[in-house]
């Protein structure tokens, strides 16, 4: 699969995604409201189906910036930055992504947005501090990547989707167990029984729900990063600066303030330290792989 055969394949998905979604929400909606004889559920899920699909379209990008805490700066507020940014967009061939600041000293970055026009560029202060100037090109570089390759718009939506299912894991869940919104009286027969089909779907969705979520994410393909590590070097025409990189990044100790499971995946090399091997639920929801095989796959490009 060539780069741009990979960016048609992430546009397809990102439609199946959000079609799958609608699709899902709705089942579950008729599901409950057959159970509690109750039709405002079907209608509140195709409502929340509709609002969180092209929701998660439009407004993914400002969702994944606000739980990152991230900032928008100006050419003035860090020249050199926007200038490493803007060369390699024009290089690229890409529009100037906006630019992004947060202020934590672990060294990081991600990409977002839907689409070229609207993408977003964030790094972390202890990114800009600790690389110099060729590694910090290599670190763009490889975000740009990921924009052309439109990487980020099916990472943003996972990000929206996978909390959704989280949300309604929870909700359905209490809906289960007190009895739903005014439905069958529960001290007949068939209240009963609707009330105690409700509880094994919640629970079952409460089991399955998180494995639906990683199951989406790990079509997000760890293979996207080595797309957009070797693209990243193509543009540079520098893949040991990349390499250097990705090497402090992994060596430093210190934990991302804002970083959850449901962000990680975007960034640029996971923003759990030392928790991916002690965690089991880090470990789970890893959509990296080892730093160890990037540099290798880098430094084993010949001729540049």
């Amino acid at each position: 699969m060539n780069l741009y055969t990979h960016a048609e394949s992430n546009t397809r998905k990102t439609w199946v995604y959000l079609t799958g979604f609608f699709l899902f929400v709705i089942a579950l909606g008729w599901l409950l409201s057959y159970a509690f004889d109750s039709p405002v559920l079907l209608i509140a899920a195709v409502v929340l189906s509709v609002f969180m699909s092209f929701g998660s379209y439009w407004f993914s990008d400002k969702l994944v910036l606000a739980m990152s805490h991230a900032k928008a700066i100006q050419k003035a507020d860090n020249p050199e930055l926007y200038r490493i940014v803007e060369n390699l967009s024009i290089t690229a061939g890409l529009p100037m992504p906006r630019l992004y600041i947060i202020e934590d000293v672990q060294p990081n970055a991600f990409a977002t947005g839907r689409d070229g026009k609207h993408a977003v560029v964030a790094a972390t202060t202890g990114l800009l501090s600790r690389l110099e100037r060729v590694e910090l090109e290599g670190v763009i570089a490889h975000e740009l990547s990921h924009i052309g390759n439109k990487d980020m718009l099916v990472s943003t939506i996972v990000v929206a989707l996978v909390g959704v299912v989280a949300i309604l894991a929870d909700f359905f869940f209490r809906i289960a167990f007190w009895g739903g919104f005014g439905g069958r009286d529960n001290n007949d027969r068939g209240g009963g029984q609707a009330k105690l089909l409700m509880i094994g779907v919640a629970l079952v969705f409460m089991i399955i729900a998180p494995l639906v979520a990683q199951l989406i994410k790990m079509a997000v393909s760890r293979k996207r990063e080595f797309l957009a590590d070797a693209s990243g070097a193509l543009l540079t025409r520098y893949p040991d600066g990349l390499a250097r990189a990705l090497e402090k990044i992994a060596a430093d100790s210190h934990q991302l303030r804002s970083a959850s499971d449901a962000t990680a995946h975007l960034y640029i090399a996971s923003p759990f330290r030392g928790k991916e091997k002690t965690s089991w639920i880090h470990k789970l929801f890893s959509t990296h792989p080892s730093v160890e095989e990037r540099v290798k796959a880098l430094r084993g490009m010949k001729g540049y």
